[in-house]
């Protein structure tokens, strides 16, 4: 069992926690799906738990309610890149996850590969261009893979496979998803991995496999769209080198709480394989089919004990 770091334990009956969900991003959904689970799981442990869904007038509502932790639910835009987080922090109220800089530099895929190569990782070589150029000609040699710069949750990605594969000319009735820009990433072959990371101590690495082949957003939230292998069954020098990885990305970006890093491994590539690593998730999926939860259940801790940690982990200044 990997022990969760101790914190000043926030006692159920004297915590008041608002658990924000939903919102108006794209994964608005997904959101409201972790948001019932989190609230659901912090009140069977005791807490006063009171769901908000978010909406333009948030401040005024947190300023009524004055809840001791907000619980951050939220996936996507407003809710997982900082925005949230900058008014929370504003408001001096303790909240989960990582804190303004690091949601921000997470949610932009382009920014944070800086970042990462400075920290020693491989990343997929990949460019930022306009909307109406990736749907017009290929920005680069295929495959590749379309993605946009700021969503998460699999939103709008496509694979162009080969270069007698059309330009997706659908992107152009996807504007309101992409916005003027697209990222154009080399795609990598190989095997799905995933690793959590709490506070400063890397979990275990679950494998994905999804049913159709690409873990898109249905594979994601859909029942039987994917199979979890967990732990995956990978040697343990690759299980070590990809949690020495995503906790060095963590620590990269910055971030605070609760992440996971997602990786693509080409064993076939060189000696060693091709370990990338795609991106790191600040606001892990919490929903029945979510993989951080799976990954904490074997460590040894249920999905119970994971929400009263990161309720103990809340803080400003994050």
């Amino acid at each position: 069992m990997v022990e969760f770091k101790s914190f000043p334990q926030r006692l159920p009956m004297k915590t008041k926690v608002a658990v924000l969900m939903g919102g108006w991003s794209a994964e608005r959904e997904v959101s409201l799906a972790s948001g019932e689970a989190v609230c659901k799981a912090l009140r069977e442990v005791g807490y006063e738990t009171i769901p908000v869904d978010v909406a333009p007038d948030i401040a005024a509502k947190l300023v009524d309610l004055q809840p001791d932790v907000v619980f951050n639910a939220l996936h996507g835009k407003w809710g997982e890149d900082g925005r949230i987080q900058g008014l929370l922090e504003i408001l001096s109220i303790p909240y989960t996850h990582s804190g303004v800089l690091a949601s921000s530099l997470a949610m932009d895929k382009q920014r944070c590969k800086p970042l990462f190569i400075d920290a020693g990782l491989d990343v997929a070589e990949s460019k930022v261009v306009s909307l109406e150029m990736a749907a017009e000609q290929h920005p680069m040699t295929p495959p590749y893979v379309i993605k946009p710069v700021g969503e998460g949750s699999s939103v709008g990605i496509h694979i162009v496979g080969s270069e007698k594969s059309p330009p997706v000319t659908q992107l152009l009735e996807e504007r309101k998803v992409f916005g003027g820009q697209v990222m154009v990433e080399r795609y990598v072959p190989g095997r799905e991995l995933t690793c959590a990371v709490l506070g400063d101590v890397a979990l275990g690495v679950l494998e994905i496999i999804p049913r159709g082949g690409f873990y898109d957003y249905d594979s994601k939230y859909s029942e039987g769209g994917s199979e979890h292998i967990c732990p995956a069954d990978i040697p343990p020098a690759l299980t070590r080198r990809i949690q020495k990885q995503a906790l060095a990305a963590h620590r990269a970006l910055g971030c605070k709480g609760a992440t996971r890093a997602d990786f693509r491994f080409d064993e076939n590539a060189g000696e060693d394989g091709e370990l990338v690593i795609l991106e790191v998730n600040t606001q892990p999926g919490l929903t029945p089919t979510s993989l951080l939860p799976d990954i904490a259940r074997q460590a040894g801790h249920s999905f119970e004990e994971l929400m009263m940690w990161m309720v103990d982990d809340a803080s400003v200044n994050r």
